[in-house]
């Protein structure tokens, strides 16, 4: 027989199936980015903003890691601004208290110092006045004992001069007004001459150390003029009464 015999187990394939829509193909290549030579750009997926890759990155943008940063650093400002601070003020009281101490320890060194000095001259105090003692009494007739005289002068003289280098100034007192700071009185005596409490007379001299009393005046201080006529009646005594008739 003749005509198309189809095998029996052989089926017919419609030639519609497995066929590609064109227009659905090029509908799909309008949204795909295109790169310069006019390619499909691959990585259009991971930056299209409605794909789950992109939504990540998106979250990672909203927390800004340059502002976290920021913060930490103006923290640490602050901190190190307080602690400036702190230490500043540290090292104003340690100033101020060295300089209060150098102070101290200069006026205690002076101090130191003017006692010493004033211990020392108060020994050879004694000694200057038996200079001065001898000095006044003394008086050489012969040739040999004024040349005597006059070296033991001289010798005085140069003692005196190093106490007045060192700040020592011998006192005067004879008629000055008696006073406690200055003087130590010894006797008390009236005097036509002087009024009460007034010094009349230098038994040892005072000196003083740059305005500072080294060694008190021994003085005579006067009482004032004396009852005149005998003894004055006791005005505590109850008056006389007189004779009756």
């Amino acid at each position: 027989m003749t005509g198309d015999i189809t095998p029996p187990h052989e089926e017919r394939i419609d030639p519609r199936e497995g066929a590609v829509d064109a227009a659905r193909v090029e509908e799909l290549l309008e949204t795909l980015p295109v790169n310069p030579d006019g390619a499909p750009d691959p990585t259009a997926s991971a930056q299209d903003p409605g794909s789950p890759a992109a939504a990540p990155a998106a979250a990672s943008d909203a927390t800004d890691p340059g502002a976290d940063r920021v913060g930490q650093l103006e923290t640490e400002l602050a901190a190190l601004r307080s602690e400036n601070e702190s230490l500043r003020g540290q090292y104003m009281r340690i100033a101020a208290d060295f300089d209060n101490f150098r102070k101290r320890q200069t006026r205690d060194k002076e101090d130191q110092r003017l006692h010493i000095t004033c211990t020392t001259l108060t020994e050879i105090l004694p000694v200057v006045d038996n200079f001065d003692r001898a000095r006044q009494q003394l008086n050489p007739q012969s040739e040999e004992a004024q040349s005597l005289h006059r070296s033991y002068q001289n010798l005085y003289k140069q003692l005196v001069d190093v106490f007045k280098q060192l700040g020592v100034s011998p006192m005067r007192v004879e008629g000055e007004p008696f006073d406690p700071s200055l003087h130590e009185a010894v006797l008390r005596e009236p005097s036509e001459e002087h009024p009460e409490d007034v010094v009349i007379e230098e038994l040892q001299r005072g000196y003083h150390l740059d305005g500072r009393v080294l060694r008190h005046a021994l003085v005579k201080v006067s009482m004032g003029p004396g009852p005149a006529g005998g003894s004055r009646p006791d005005a505590s005594a109850p008056p006389s009464e007189g004779t009756s008739d």
